[in-house]
């Protein structure tokens, strides 16, 4: 392709240079407007300077992908209300053998639960737990955040939802998931494992701490706080394992918040959860005497008869009806309490249930946009309730932020600078030989640190799959999926090179009582040798 004019040329790519500096750098001091503000800003003035038309501008946005982002969001955000990743976390903590095992875990529980669920969630979800953890053990967090960025980064390479860029690459290339799945799916598992290695490799010492060297005292605070980040049980199995928090809840349900019984029942839960079933003297008194309220007229004459003072005689009578009231009232909440359990386990079931099923006809080759649309609207109808909270919890901003990429990438590719770059790397990039893959993969990983991850796919992927095809229908696959691997995997490279690794960064930095801050040379550290050595390796497995 041609240039096009000399004014088209230079107003484009001024306006490409505004959006890639937003997005890469959206807090720049000159113009602090953020990402989204900073594409749509790109967006406009590739109108403005008649670079493109209004109607070529809608036409540049790709609907699909949007519906597809859309609906895996919407999912996710029902699978954390239905405890998804509070099991995860609580997995990592599980029967822990130490350190080392601790950081493998972490590796492996990321990179599965990013495939699955995009990598940005997973690091909003798991940062804070890991934090919890490494103070429950007395070790440097650093060492495990790495883990959880870099594993997130790895893991979601294997699936067209594990990231932005894989959706863009599934819908331009029409590669079915189990398709994707199959291709990419032994790459990421060695690169997970290679990563784990040169993580304990290189924090070996810091790792190696002893059991005797923890503080007991912090271990047992931590402890606490990483068994209560939220976490819910899915089924009581008896009602004496209820907490007092529960109790109380259920005292409400019974509707006697001003009853003295209950009021020296929260007093005796509150100290010891062990005695929050011992009911008061009192109570047990007037409930073995529950027999007098069965008396005839005869008995109460009798009682009133041997006491000098009627009135206490009929209100000892009248007291084990009031306690049997009670009774009847509490079990009545009891088994309330009960109902609202067992109906939220069924509830969670429901919602692992469609998700599993989402992904199973995305495995059949169904339509990856309507799928996630249809799992996320049968997940709102049965939730039954107003959809607005959970819906509100969805990241439009990032919806936006793809419209406005989606228009300049269109109005920079209309300028002619992106294919006339190609033309002069494609003799050196074909994918049917190591050489070219190996120059091939060192532009992506480049470009994908330069103008981040989504923006590189946008303008190579078309480019790269034209030349593959040229050789073979299986080289232009291949060459789809060397792009996925590439520059997801070009995200660790740096602190800036993902998304997930800001949001590791920034969760870590602002986390209560537990910030940690993940400076940007101990990410370069460790992120330079993984990134290349993890690249290479997982290229001799793409099939």
């Amino acid at each position: 392709m041609a240039l096009a004019s000399v004014p088209k040329v230079v107003l484009g790519s001024l306006a490409f240079a505004i959006f890639w500096v937003l997005a890469v750098f959206p807090a720049v001091p000159f113009l602090p407007i953020g990402r989204t503000a900073g594409s749509l800003l790109g967006a406009m003035l590739m109108v403005i300077f008649r670079v493109l038309s209004p109607d070529q501008a809608y036409a540049a946005i790709d609907l699909p992908i949007l519906g597809l982002l859309f609906g895996t969001m919407v999912v996710s955000v029902y699978l954390e209300r239905a405890d998804m990743f509070k099991y995860l976390g609580k997995l990592l903590s599980w029967k822990s053998k130490g350190p080392k095992d601790l950081l493998c875990r972490i590796c492996l529980i990321s990179a599965i639960s990013s495939a699955l669920f995009t990598n940005d969630t997973s690091c909003v979800v798991l940062t804070e737990f890991i934090l919890k953890i490494a103070r429950q053990h007395n070790l440097p967090p650093h060492p495990f955040l790495l883990a959880l960025a870099s594993s997130a980064n790895i893991g979601s390479s294997a699936t067209p939802i594990g990231n932005p860029q894989n959706l863009v690459i599934a819908v331009q290339s029409k590669i079915s998931f189990g398709q994707f799945l199959i291709g990419v799916l032994p790459a990421m598992l060695v690169g997970v494992v290679v990563n784990a290695s040169m993580l304990i490799l290189m924090y070996w010492k810091l790792l190696s701490v002893h059991k005797d060297e923890e503080d007991p005292k912090s271990e047992v605070v931590a402890e606490e706080e990483v068994n209560s980040h939220q976490f819910s049980p899915a089924t009581m199995s008896h009602f004496t394992s209820m907490n007092s928090q529960e109790w109380n809840m259920c005292l409400d349900n019974a509707s006697m918040q001003n009853s003295p019984q209950i009021q020296t029942l929260r007093n005796r839960a509150s100290p010891n959860e062990g005695e929050i079933f011992r009911v008061p003297s009192s109570i047990v008194d007037s409930a073995r005497n529950s027999n007098v309220s069965k008396e005839g007229p005869n008995e109460v004459a009798e009682k009133t008869r041997e006491d000098p003072n009627p009135v206490k005689a009929v209100e000892a009578v009248d007291k084990p009806r009031e306690s049997n009231g009670f009774i009847v009232q509490f079990s009545e909440g009891r088994l309330n309490f009960l109902d609202e359990k067992w109906k939220r386990l069924l509830w969670k079931c429901c919602v692992y249930m469609i998700t599993l099923g989402m992904l199973i006809a995305m495995l059949l080759g169904l339509n990856m946009s309507w799928t996630a649309i249809t799992a996320a609207l049968a997940l709102v109808v049965l939730d039954f309730k107003d959809a607005r909270p959970c819906l509100e919890k969805v990241s439009y901003s990032l919806l936006i932020f793809f419209c406005g990429m989606f228009i300049t990438v269109d109005g920079f590719n209309k300028t002619g600078i992106p294919s006339a770059m190609w033309e002069f790397m494609e003799p050196y990039s074909h994918v049917d030989h190591a050489t070219g893959i190996a120059v091939l993969a060192l532009v992506i990983l480049v470009l994908s640190n330069l103008a981040s991850n989504v923006p590189t796919v946008l303008l190579l992927g078309g480019r790269v799959a034209a030349s593959a095809a040229a050789i073979s229908a299986e080289e232009e696959k291949k060459a789809w999926l060397i792009l996925a691997w590439v520059s997801t995997i070009a995200g660790n490279l740096s602190l800036l090179g993902s998304a997930a690794n800001l949001i590791v960064c920034e969760q870590a930095r602002r986390a209560p009582n537990l910030a940690y801050t993940l400076t940007f040379w101990n990410h370069l550290k460790f992120g330079l040798p993984s990134t290349l050595i993890v690249t290479a390796i997982g290229l001799t497995l793409i099939r």
